[in-house]
């Protein structure tokens, strides 16, 4: 999969952090993507100034990754509607074979293991598209020469946890958890395909997800801090909805900053404003 890389340049105004972007990617301004990450500031008496900050990358190779990846989603589409269609096909001609025979692969795959508090028990056609998205899984990972131990289990709120094990985790995980993202993203169209019951999907390695949620929390935490102090917004990385709800959870009952998403994915982010009084002025 194509993959792109976004750098940070700085400089005394955007129009510099912009051209010396272009010199170190070789980019001209028309192939070149960027976005401020800090407007900087003059200080006062050279006190607290700070360079423009932006974000940069090369256009062609995002749209290039973007193309993959809507390839990939494709292909993935393909294969559920092929796998939909032999395990309807199975269920019409074997009936309770069918039913008998899935049951004894829930029971292999989670042996004398009672269901979560809250859990209806899966259906014989539910555990079918569960098998489906493992299935899924287990063929990417077999392509990219990964050996990978893929293990689900049925969550409240109708959540299907899956967790992947094994060597090189890291390449699953990506940076800041795009790949994992993808991988997840991909899975929940393959068990959902065509279905009225929807499952929520996620996909997790090393207990990523929640060392995640931590760095977020302590992210916002430090975040409101510094808007607290100087009574200055600031703008968070580009987030998916999932992290981006975590900035808001974690800083909702913070009296004195408030909490926006801005722009349009994948560029969506966080902005961290201090709060001010009924009479518009900032909080003393």
């Amino acid at each position: 999969m194509a993959d792109f890389i976004k750098k940070t340049f700085t400089g005394d105004t955007i129009e510099d952090a912009i051209t010396q972007a272009s010199m170190v990617l070789r980019l001209t301004s028309d192939k070149l993507g960027y976005e401020v990450i800090d407007k900087g500031a003059k200080g006062f008496l050279g006190l607290g100034a700070r360079k423009v900050m932006i974000e940069a990358w090369d256009k062609e190779a995002e749209a290039e990754a973007l193309k993959e990846a809507e390839a990939l989603a494709k292909e993935a589409e393909k294969k559920v509607e092929k796998a939909a269609e032999t395990v309807k096909e199975t269920l019409r001609n074997e009936g309770t074979k069918a039913e008998k025979a899935l049951s004894e692969v829930k029971a292999a795959v989670e042996p004398e293991k009672e269901e979560p508090a809250g859990v209806v028990p899966p259906t014989a056609e539910e555990i079918a598209r569960f098998e489906t998205g493992k299935k899924f899984l287990e063929d990417i990972f077999k392509q990219m020469g990964l050996e990978v131990l893929v293990e689900y289990r049925l969550a409240p709120e109708d959540t299907l946890e899956i967790n992947l094990s094994g060597r090189e985790m890291g390449v699953l995980i990506g940076k800041r958890g795009q790949t994992l993202d993808s991988l997840q993203y991909l899975t929940n169209l393959v068990v959902n395909r065509g279905e009225e019951k929807r499952f929520h999907v996620r996909v997790d390695t090393e207990n990523y997800r929640s060392r995640r949620k931590e760095t977020l929390e302590s992210l916002a935490k430090n975040i409101a801090y510094k808007v607290k102090r100087t009574r200055k917004s600031m703008a968070l990385e580009p987030m998916n909805a999932y992290e981006r709800r975590i900035i808001h959870t974690t800083l909702q009952q913070d009296n004195f900053v408030m909490t926006k998403s801005e722009g349009e994915d994948p560029y969506r982010h966080v902005v961290v404003f201090y709060k001010r009084n009924r009479n518009g002025e900032p909080r003393p």
